[in-house]
């Protein structure tokens, strides 16, 4: 399933997580030169590195493709400060001390907001109270000589302060999940409200043939017997019924008739559409009618926008590959072209009719390839599965 919305919020704040981390690091590069005399030799560049190299990493990793990097660097980073601030205890050498206190000490919401990110909510409260236990309590440790311990009021002050922005996250995904599962039922329902559609035209083109052809054959040869007309006209409604089960729910396509179909579906679209047929099969290939009929209906679809979209001028083309086992048809364009990201979400034109379509079929597939004054690419594909 697609979750379109929770993976653009996902990358906007992994952004300005990542963001936050070189902020942080630049005002507090200075804190940690000046405290790394508090612990062992090793511990400042450890923390250094893992911490503040973690949030760069987190804002690169958004700018992937595959938004489940982003999901991997935000757990990183979470997981390095909690293991940085947990270490402190160990390489502090416990007898120097600073009023300042200990510089991770500023920045615990941070590092929470990265582990909301990926985390399930009651996971991040346990976090953020660990981190913001260990620290404080560490705070105060290194700071006791100088500043009366208020470790209590402390903890409470900054659980209370990050949780404000902690919970504006958490919420702001709930509300992308919940905009992502509704538009996918959307499209489900879009989807089988145009397969009822199909096959009431089916049903309809049935009792059409029987109506005006069988009954009429029949009552014919009651009132008339067997004459040649009659005979004709009997044989013209059988040629009718061969043609139509050759459209039926449960049918099959011969290569021929696949390859017509999907024609006719293009040239119904535009007259005037260029189309060129390749592939090689095995002798009786057939495809199911249902793959058919859905390439072609997503095909129609994709030459109808680039008709409306692709501006005048424009030439389009398409490819149709027939082979034993696999439909691949691709149109392309040389338009206006689009970003195909750029497509609010619930604009459910090519998320039913092309993807949605293609979706429905088991081993259907659709691809949309397009940039701004780049022109515009549809690939859709149909294969069997083992």
């Amino acid at each position: 399933m697609e979750h379109r919305s929770l993976d653009r919020l996902l990358r906007m704040f992994g952004r300005f997580v990542g963001t936050g981390y070189v902020i942080y690091f630049a005002l507090l590069f200075s804190e940690l030169v000046r405290t790394a005399n508090l612990t062992a030799w090793w511990w400042p560049p450890f923390a250094g590195v893992t911490v503040f190299g973690s949030g760069v990493l987190l804002g690169l990793a958004t700018f992937l493709t595959d938004i489940r990097w982003t999901r991997v660097a935000a757990s990183v980073a979470a997981i390095s400060y909690l293991v940085a601030v947990c270490t402190w205890v160990v390489a502090w050498d416990g007898i120097s001390f600073d009023v300042a206190g200990h510089y991770l000490s500023t920045f615990p919401g941070l590092a929470t907001l990265a582990a909301a990110l990926v985390w399930r909510p009651g996971v991040v409260a346990a976090y953020l109270v660990t981190v913001v236990f260990v620290i404080q309590w560490s705070n105060a440790r290194v700071r006791q000589p100088f500043v009366e311990p208020t470790l209590f009021a402390d903890i409470a002050f900054a659980v209370m302060f990050c949780t404000i922005f902690v919970a504006a996250l958490l919420g702001a995904l709930r509300t992308a999940r919940i905009l992502d599962d509704t538009i996918a039922a959307t499209q489900a329902n879009a989807a089988s409200a145009a397969a009822a559609a199909a096959r009431d035209v089916e049903r309809e083109r049935f009792d059409a043939l029987i109506h005006d052809g069988v009954m009429s054959s029949l009552l014919s040869v009651a009132r008339q017997g067997r004459t040649e007309s009659v005979a004709r006209q009997a044989r013209a409604t059988l040629d009718q019924m061969d043609a139509l089960r050759s459209y039926s729910v449960d049918s099959r396509f011969d290569r021929v008739n696949a390859i017509a179909h999907l024609r006719a579906a293009a040239t119904d679209a535009d007259e005037s559409v260029s189309i060129e047929v390749g592939g090689t099969s095995d002798p009786g290939t057939t495809y199911p009618a249902e793959a058919v009929r859905a390439t072609g209906a997503a095909l129609a679809e994709a030459v109808r926008n680039s008709v409306k979209h692709a501006g005048e001028g424009a030439s389009r083309m398409v490819s149709v590959t027939a082979e034993s086992g696999r439909l691949a048809v691709s149109v392309s364009d040389d338009g206006a072209g689009f970003d195909p990201d750029s497509i609010p979400p619930h604009r459910l034109g090519v998320a039913v009719s092309i993807h949605g379509r293609m979706r429905q079929l088991d081993g259907g597939s659709a691809v949309v390839f397009s940039a701004a004054g780049a022109g515009t690419t549809v690939h859709l594909q149909w294969e069997a599965l083992a």
